[in-house]
């Protein structure tokens, strides 16, 4: 039993053995983004110097994008940047040169490869909608951006119609403390008319009733103050 345990042990560690030993030294040859997935719309992870040193662990058959490991990180750069030496050469990493260089062919997985090597990063949080692939979450994001810009033009609408009611019913109490201002002030002219009125009458009777200037005037013996 022991013996037979030891045997499938062997034949395990020879089954994995190609697989880790297939992956190619590559070159960058450009500054380059390493992204979170095989695209130029999922986030970048670190930036590759032009002429870096890096592992190439796998390659996609459809596109031309490649897993690598720079400094102990992972992450996808496009194959139109990183270069491999061939037969002396450097040439680009491409689909004919996968099997030469000993590249394998791989799949890519958002919630594989993300678990196993994003879970401290912030985009994290969002694999569920990365996993439907970046232009579904752009599209989404759109979306949520575009509500949320109704719902922040459906608050100033709202705004400005409450500051258009507030102006309508302050323009309402100024015009009637307008007209209460110019009752008043007719009112105040009206009285003051009635006074002015009151007193003219006052003197005029107060002349009525003054005594005759003759009566001032006339001397004993003044021919003039007979009647």
């Amino acid at each position: 039993m022991k013996n037979l345990f030891v045997k499938i042990a062997a034949v395990g560690l020879l089954m994995l053995a190609p697989a880790i030993a297939q992956a190619a030294e590559g070159y960058s040859t450009a500054n380059v983004n390493m992204r979170a997935g095989p695209s130029t719309r999922y986030p970048a992870v670190a930036v590759i110097p032009a002429g870096s040193s890096v592992e190439i662990r796998g390659c996609l058959s459809d596109v031309n994008w490649c897993d690598v490991e720079f400094y102990g990180g992972r992450g996808w750069v496009s194959g139109q940047y990183v270069q491999a030496l061939y037969q002396q050469r450097r040439v680009y990493v491409g689909p004919q040169y996968y099997r030469p260089l000993g590249i394998p062919m791989i799949r890519f997985s958002v919630d594989n490869y993300w678990d196993r090597y994003y879970r401290n990063r912030d985009f994290y949080r969002d694999r569920d909608r990365w996993s439907r692939g970046p232009d579904y979450y752009y599209r989404d994001r759109d979306n949520r951006d575009r509500d949320r810009d109704r719902d922040n033009r459906d608050r100033d609408r709202n705004w400005r119609e409450r500051d258009g009611d507030r102006d309508g019913r302050n323009r309402d109490r100024d015009w009637r403390d307008d007209n209460q201002r110019d009752d008043r002030q007719r009112d105040d002219r009206q009285r003051d008319d009635r006074q002015r009125g009151e007193r003219q009458r006052d003197d005029r009777r107060g002349d009525d009733r003054r005594p005759d200037r003759r009566n001032f005037d006339c001397r004993p013996g003044d021919p003039s103050c007979d009647e």
